[in-house]
């Protein structure tokens, strides 16, 4: 009886939605579970679609390489001294080893492959382990291209080679495409929950930009964002970056794109009239959701919003469909960038395309869709080398420009969406936002 009074109290205080969130032991045990699956199932293929059967991941406490965090069990929180991890794939045995050298079981899914009574030194171990399987090709997590798959530092990568056998040096090679395709690749139980963590993070974005929380004249953007912000802790859940909000409004001019996300004034009063916009996301069972939905302030005498922002809107889901429709597999970012700016200039739109993959990281590996300034295209430093591959979730993140005679200035439909690249093409995660939400939204203005 106690524990189901705190379950009805709990969805009392959080709302609607709160009864998606799982208590701490449930987490664990799907994150857990979601492990075992792609250990088993999914990093063999992406092994042997890289060509490579060998991958080495070496971490110090605290100085985690970002690809070894997203293995890690439930129960741990970072690596503990030097751990090392170790996966073997025999591809003619369609077998998978899934080896620690540490002193004890990484979690259910790796195991333990180091007594340290028999061999002290944890580098020969290593060594022992590789020439019994004398693996055709040793991946390490260095990379140029891709900051994620980089994260072998210098002093465990020199250790590695100085104790590694000489016959084995020239098999080394970067692990970045394994390492990439490992973060990028979501399975088809992380996509049924990708959908739950959308949804969220609409429904506390719908929550902020409205009456329940903004009184116009009175709050400011700044208190919208404390909202967002503790709205998400109160929930039991963690976001990945600060939330934003920021206003276009008649009587200001255009100013750099950058302004939406630093440099804005603090504490900007809302006031009827103004058009918000907000950049939020979470983090829930180790993936993330990145956002930007846009809101009107309703004036006195007004029913509904302008409908030059209606239909300013519309051309921001225009340039949307542009970009998601050239989405191709094989296509480089480069690529889908071009084809798409050209394209929606060509139909009259002020596009401007930075859409970025998301997942295991809000800004996550994969193929990357322009940058905000650098809309000729990325180097090859930020991964524009790199193709599209299906299964894999993307901030669909974009603004067009657009002129508003009544107001006599130039404002930017900025949108950002959580979507999903498969084998029968693109979709959305959970929907996009097609209508602008109003404050307030519960009672109809009277007429005199």
């Amino acid at each position: 009886m106690k524990n189901l009074l705190s379950l009805l109290l709990l969805i009392t205080v959080l709302g609607a939605n709160a009864q998606q969130i799982l208590p701490e032991v449930e987490r664990a045990r799907v994150v857990d579970e979601i492990l075992a699956d792609r250990f088993n199932n999914l990093l063999p293929k992406l092994m042997d679609q890289t060509d490579i059967d060998m991958w080495v991941l070496i971490s110090r406490e605290y100085n985690e390489d970002p690809v070894l965090r997203t293995m890690l069990p439930s129960t741990w929180l970072n690596a503990r001294r030097r751990t090392i991890l170790l996966f073997y794939r025999n591809k003619e045995k369609n077998t998978i080893e899934k080896l620690a050298v540490a002193r004890y079981n990484v979690g259910a899914n790796i195991e333990s492959a180091w007594d340290k009574e028999k061999e002290p030194n944890q580098w020969k171990r290593l060594m022992q382990l590789i020439e019994e399987r004398n693996p055709k090709k040793i991946g390490l997590n260095f990379s140029k291209d891709h900051n994620i798959a980089d994260g072998l530092d210098k002093t465990d990568y020199e250790e590695f080679m100085q104790n590694l056998p000489k016959k084995f040096v020239s098999k080394v090679v970067s692990a970045e495409q394994l390492a990439v395709r490992w973060i990028e690749t979501r399975t088809e139980r992380e996509m049924i929950i990708y959908n739950q963590l959308v949804d969220i993070t609409h429904a506390i974005i719908a929550e902020a930009f409205s009456e329940k929380v903004i009184t116009p004249g009175v709050t400011t953007t700044t208190e919208v964002e404390w909202w967002m912000r503790q709205k998400v802790t109160d929930m039991g859940l963690e976001t990945w970056f600060h939330p934003t909000v920021d206003v276009q409004r008649s009587k200001d001019k255009l100013v750099r794109h950058l302004y939406s996300f630093s440099g804005r004034p603090e504490d900007m009063v809302i006031l009827p009239g103004d058009l918000l916009h907000c950049d939020f996301g979470i983090t829930y069972l180790r993936l993330n959701t990145d956002c930007q939905e846009l809101a009107y302030v309703l004036k006195p005498e007004e029913e509904k919003a302008p409908q030059f922002l209606i239909d300013g809107l519309a051309l921001g889901n225009q340039l949307q469909d542009v970009l998601t429709k050239n989405m191709v597999k094989g296509r480089t970012g480069n690529e889908i960038l071009a084809k798409s700016l050209k394209e929606a200039k060509t139909v009259g739109l002020r596009p401007s395309i930075y859409t970025h993959p998301l997942g295991l990281y809000g800004h996550s590996a994969g193929t990357t869709i322009g940058m905000w300034d650098s809309q000729g295209g990325v180097m090859k430093d930020d991964g524009e080398n790199y193709s599209l591959n299906p299964n894999t979730v993307y901030a669909i993140e974009l603004n067009t420009t657009i002129s508003i005679p009544e107001w006599k200035r130039d404002i930017r439909i900025m949108l950002e969406e959580a979507g999903f690249y498969g084998e029968n093409g693109f979709r959305y995660v959970n929907g996009r936002q097609t209508e602008l939400l109003l404050i307030p939204r519960l009672k109809k203005h009277q007429k005199n």
